[in-house]
């Protein structure tokens, strides 16, 4: 009988798509999923969900409830992670609110950029406690990660943790295809496609329609105006950022244009209102979202708790194709971001690299791309650069590497000056206190 620990069980919508695509598979019959929060309200409603879809698909599975980390971990063959340290309220407003004052304006914040650098510091500490904890409790589990900063967070796991078993996952690639497929009017699952490069900044080597490329078509849309079409999944985060830098480096992006948009230089900058209303930029884009899912669940859980059973679809999430894959050594392809051992070799070996992954009885094995045209990889570095001066300021404890990451990273260099940016981080450091690590409060910035 497999076990799945959820770690951060009370992200219930997401909860609910991992439980719903674990019951579509007849060999994780019987799986146990062992909810973990520390939220006691939102860890029960996020069991009374997974009971009513065991109920709905008729499957034999059953439900345990936890707010102790271990007792969930204890056995498992699967730990899912899906939990953001400091919420909403008050890390994500600091990681707006300050950078605000010093004229540097963000999207999303999650991923690179000070509000990346930030939200790095304060989930790794964690994420290694739970490889710690499984180290213990469950050795030959296999950790599947869905935290973001994505690559920061996979980094980081690997160099304090390297023989917990672990893949960072995410669903842009899915997105984009899902999208692109919009764009052109086609079937998402008529298209081919090979990825490569680092999360949220991987690019479309590869994009074809029965042996034809697309994009020819896509530059052609974009050209003459037709594309890109009303966004599909964010209706007010229109996709042109994207189509700009597919215009100028070639290749598609597979992450949204909300997030592209702080990734570089080139789109968010002080006095150019015009360029953040040529590409819809959606400025601020994160805290509005937060703010509408808060106000959103209350009718949501209300629903949930109420219903007789809780219908639902199978996903485009990969973590209930690998548990299959691997149970029942049927091989399945993923995208999957690990460690770079040579499946990159373009890029800084033990970067954490996305690349598509074969899944089988084997475990997670990454696939060689070496083809990245110099353009991109040189755009991959760039963010490459950050990541591993945070991954290196929380190995070395070592808060100069803090600052470092803020200086080096492409929007904030574009807007402040050195200055600027250690008076910034000195500032972000103090309002987030001990929900950062101890090291980052030994010493006042010089």
């Amino acid at each position: 009988m497999t076990r799945i620990a959820f770690i951060g069980a009370g992200s219930t919508i997401f909860m609910k798509n991992i439980v719903g695509d674990v019951l579509h598979f007849p060999a994780l019959e019987g799986a146990t999923f062992a909810l973990m929060d520390i939220n006691e309200q939102r860890l029960e409603e996020s069991a009374l969900v997974a009971r009513k879809l065991i109920a709905a698909s008729g499957r034999k599975a059953q439900v345990e409830t936890s707010m102790d980390q271990r007792r969930a971990l204890a056995g498992a063959d699967f730990v899912v992670t899906a939990f953001q340290i400091g919420g909403y309220e008050p890390s994500t407003v600091i990681d707006f609110d300050i950078p605000k004052q010093y004229g540097l304006r963000q999207t999303i914040g999650d991923t690179l950029g000070v509000g990346g650098i930030m939200r790095g510091l304060r989930t790794v500490p964690h994420l290694w406690r739970v490889a710690a904890d499984m180290a213990e409790l469950c050795p030959n589990a296999t950790l599947l990660q869905y935290v973001n900063p994505m690559a920061i967070n996979t980094w980081a796991l690997a160099e304090r943790y390297p023989h917990v078993k672990q893949v960072g996952l995410c669903h842009s690639v899915q997105n984009t295809v899902q999208e692109l497929a919009h764009d052109l009017d086609l079937p998402k699952d008529e298209i081919r496609y090979r990825v490569a490069g680092v999360n949220h900044v991987a690019f479309f080597l590869d994009l074809t329609h029965k042996g034809k490329s697309l994009y020819p078509a896509l530059r052609e849309g974009y050209r003459n105006g037709s594309l890109p079409k009303p966004p599909l999944l964010m209706s007010r985060c229109a996709n042109k950022v994207r189509y700009e830098v597919m215009e100028h480096l070639g290749y598609f992006c597979t992450e949204s244009s909300e997030h592209l948009a702080e990734y570089v230089p080139w789109f968010i900058k002080s006095g150019r209102e015009d360029l953040i209303d040529t590409f819809s930029v959606p400025l601020d884009e994160y805290p509005k979202r937060c703010i509408e899912q808060m106000a959103d669940w209350a009718d949501q859980a209300k629903a949930y708790r109420t219903a007789d059973q809780i219908e639902f679809k199978k996903s485009h999430e990969f973590a209930a194709e690998i548990m299959n894959a691997m149970v029942t050594n049927q091989p399945y392809t993923i995208y999957g971001n690990l460690p770079n051992r040579g499946q990159a070799p373009q890029l800084p070996k033990g970067a954490a690299v996305e690349v598509p992954c074969m899944v089988d009885a084997n475990g997670i094995q990454p696939t060689v791309i070496d083809d990245i045209p110099p353009q991109l990889v040189a755009l991959m570095r760039t963010q490459i650069n950050v990541q591993e001066l945070v991954v290196r300021a929380l190995m070395d404890e070592d808060i100069e590497h803090v600052y470092h990451a803020a200086m080096m990273d492409p929007h904030t260099a574009a807007e402040l000056d050195l200055r600027q940016i250690r008076s910034l981080v000195t500032d972000l450091l103090a309002a987030h206190g001990d929900m950062l690590p101890e090291f980052t409060r030994l010493k006042k910035a010089a």
